[in-house]
């Protein structure tokens, strides 16, 4: 037990580290080939951060042939209950956690409480992710195995829509750039070292989720916890940390538009790629638990969105009770209530 906690702080010290070359990188990424700030936070953080979250439904899926079917029924409830709980957690706890990091930041004296994110890039990300996984949601609770197929494939052609959208859109600088820390005597770095330091950092982050997974696994056996509360629960805790940490480094550099748009991105991914390999290789039947986390996901989406089409703006408030939806979340679990 000892030993698994000190990993847990291990992998967790390695991923807030990384996390930090990251951004760095990724700014620079975006800097070098004149990319807008929604293509930096959104696409190139958004998908990268969600690598770690993303293996797990993977491998729960595709690596569970050639075992018994009771084997493969509950791989695959792992892999789906992954999936889900990925949109939820990003929608619920890390918009906590960055409403909170702005009040954090600014009590310290580093920032204002206003949040100057660009409205365009961060709606733009909720609209695509509110249909793409309303439709996801919605079919999940028709057992038609043609119609999962041809929506698994609908939701990958929204997402090629939504990249080659927000490419062409070069709007939003992403303002001053500390030095490379790769290169960090050179004014303006070359290609390689800022590939170099992405790599690096992007390969610490997914190395340190896999051990703080590991270890989150270890310690839920000992303390007895289900395995779809593990899945929806825990071990998205653990690989939304990068996400949550990038948000937390972005907002005390004032860059909102950058720690809103890594969160936004990734739901917009995380609605597409990993729920098509769920509808492809799974039944994809949501009910109990798993329909409750999607639901949730939905309403936190649609309640900021709607708040920053109506008010023109985004407030560090709304986020923050963002969280409440999570609690009611937890309070359904501790209840029991769709635990079967």
């Amino acid at each position: 037990m000892f030993f698994n906690v000190a990993v847990l702080v291990a992998s967790l010290v390695a991923i807030l580290g990384a996390c930090y070359l990251f951004t760095n990188a990724i700014e620079w990424a975006g800097k070098r080939f004149d990319l807008g700030h929604g293509a930096v936070g959104s696409v190139l953080a958004g998908v990268g951060t969600a690598m770690p979250e993303t293996m797990i439904p993977i491998m729960a899926i595709l690596v569970s042939t050639g075992k018994t079917p009771q084997d493969i029924a509950a791989s695959h409830g792992v892999g789906i209950g992954a999936i889900l709980g990925a949109p939820f957690m990003l929608s619920t706890l890390a918009f906590l956690v960055t409403g909170a990091s702005v009040y954090i930041w600014a009590a310290l004296g580093r920032r204002k409480t206003l949040m100057t994110v660009d409205r365009r890039a961060v709606g733009r990300d909720l609209q695509f992710f509110l249909v793409s996984y309303s439709l996801v949601v919605l079919t999940g609770l028709v057992p038609k195995r043609p119609l999962h197929i041809a929506t698994g494939v609908a939701v990958m052609l929204i997402y090629l829509v939504y990249l080659r959208v927000v490419f062409k859109d070069k709007g939003g600088a992403n303002g001053h750039v500390e030095p490379l820390h790769f290169s960090r005597h050179t004014p303006v770095p070359g290609f390689l070292p800022i590939v170099v330091q992405t790599v690096v950092s992007l390969a610490l982050i997914i190395v340190g989720a896999h051990f703080f997974v590991k270890a989150t696994v270890h310690v839920s056996e000992v303390m007895k916890i289900s395995p779809i509360v593990l899945s929806l629960i825990i071990a998205p805790i653990a690989t939304e940390l990068p996400e949550k940490a990038n948000s937390i480094i972005w907002t005390g550099q004032s860059k909102d538009t950058l720690a809103m748009g890594n969160i936004t991105g990734a739901m917009v991914f995380q609605s597409t790629f990993p729920v098509t390999i769920g509808m492809l290789f799974t039944s994809w039947n949501l009910d109990g638990i798993s329909l409750v986390s999607a639901t949730i996901a939905l309403l936190s989406g649609l309640v900021n969105y709607v708040l920053l089409r109506v008010r023109g703006k985004m407030s560090p408030l709304p986020l923050v009770l963002s969280g409440i939806l999570y609690l009611v979340f937890i309070m359904h679990v501790v209840m029991g209530w769709g635990l079967r």
